[in-house]
This record gives structure tokens, sequence and C-alpha cells, in this order.
């Protein structure tokens, strides 16, 4: 797909991967229009010239705004990239209060962003869905399991939705990125790949309109699950 004089709309686009992306896709000629959460970082990524909406996508009501204030333009490309991760250890208190808001920030929200624009992206000569899930998507670690399990839910769905779309304009892009340097990672202190890396393996594969993007040591994660799904289960829940 040619990106120059597409616009794109990147969900968690003022902070880490997203902002990242925007920036590699502003260079590309592409109008972005980040979203995100933070006043702070809102204002930041208007200061470099991106439109910027705000929107906590973790709340039903959060979606509705967004897709009311997207209604109408003509956006060729949705990037669903907004996630958190949370704590979830039986041997300490568990907040099932932010495991729900986590829960819907990083599986439902894409959903219901995708039903809410689909018919607008039926619209453009050319479309794309963009769902960033991870590689934790192909074998989960023990360490974060709420994580693990939103985002093995956007990969099955992100194969259904590709499956659904196939004779259709609307192509469908899934990312899986390592461990990237971004503030959500900032307690892992695996090795981590820098956002702006990521964000270019990313530009690439939506330019190349590839099916899946296994971005770093996600694309050796993925090579040893298809030789032995057990054994990249067992490497990955020790980690």
């Amino acid at each position: 797909m040619q990106l120059a004089g597409k616009t794109i709309l990147v969900t968690g686009g003022t902070d880490g991967i997203g902002l990242a992306l925007a920036r590699r896709l502003k260079a590309a000629g592409s109008t972005v229009i980040v979203v995100g959460r933070n006043a702070e970082r809102i204002a930041a990524a208007q200061a470099e010239g991106f439109e910027a909406l705000v929107a906590d996508l973790s709340r039903e009501a959060g979606c509705a705004e967004l897709l009311a204030a997207v209604a109408g333009r003509p956006i060729d490309i949705l990037v669903n990239n907004a996630g958190m991760g949370v704590p979830f250890d039986v041997a300490a208190p568990i907040d099932m209060g932010v495991v729900d808001q986590s829960i819907f920030l990083n599986l439902n929200a894409p959903i219901r962003l995708i039903a809410g624009m689909l018919d607008a992206l039926r619209t453009r000569p050319e479309a794309m869905i963009v769902n960033v899930t991870s590689g934790l998507a192909i074998a989960p670690a023990a360490t974060t399991p709420v994580y693990c399990a939103t985002k093995a839910g956007l990969h099955s769905f992100t194969r259904a939705l590709r499956a659904q779309l196939a004779d259709s304009k609307i192509h469908v892009l899934e990312v899986l990125p390592p461990v990237v340097e971004t503030r959500m990672t900032e307690d892992n202190h695996h090795s981590k790949m820098p956002a702006p890396e990521c964000a270019r393996q990313i530009v690439v594969a939506m330019e190349k309109s590839r099916d899946q993007a296994n971005v770093g040591m996600t694309a050796v994660l993925n090579a040893v699950y298809n030789v032995s799904p057990a054994i990249a289960r067992r490497i990955m829940l020790r980690y």
C-alpha cells in the first residue's frame, strides 16, 4: 500500500510504539491523527504538528466519543495500538477494576472501533486495519496472564476478521512486537527493541500489505512455535 496521502488514525499514538509509528507515517507523507488520554502527551503531540484527539478507550463511552469525533472523516487506515499491562499475581491482592480496564482497552476497544468504522473504511479506494497484538499472543508468559489473554484474543479476532474481509478493499494486518522500550515496559529488565525500530518494521509491513508482521525476536518465537508449540510455550512461561 502507498502510504503517502493516506489519512491514518493511530490509537495510543502519543507515546511508545504509537508515537514512533505516527512519526514514521508522517515522514512517509501520511496525515496522522493520534489518540491518547494524557493531557501532557496530547499537548506534546500537537506541538509536533499532529492532530491529537482525547479519548479514554478503556471505557465504552470513550470509544463512542472517538467514533463520533472521526465520523465523516476520510480515514484510510485504522491502527489499533492502544494497550496496557496489568499486574495479576495470585500471591498478591488483585485489583479487578484495573484488570477489567485492561481487558476492555486491549480487546473490546479495537473490536468496537473496527465495527464502528467498517462502513467508512469500505468507502475508501483502499483501506487497512492494523491490529497491534504481541509475541505473547503466540505463547504466554506466566508473569502477565491478563495481558497475554487479551492479545491472544485479538490475535484470533484479527485472523477471523481477515478471512471475512478477504474479498473486500480492506486489508487486515496483525503486528506482533517483542518487548519494546516504552513507558509500559519500564519494569521489564529483558532486552528491549527501540520503539523507532519497531515502528520502522511496522511501516515496511504496511507498505508491503503483509498479513502478519513478526517484529524482531517475535520472528524467532514464531519459528520455534511452528516447529514445536510445546517448546515455545515452555520457554515463554519462564519469561
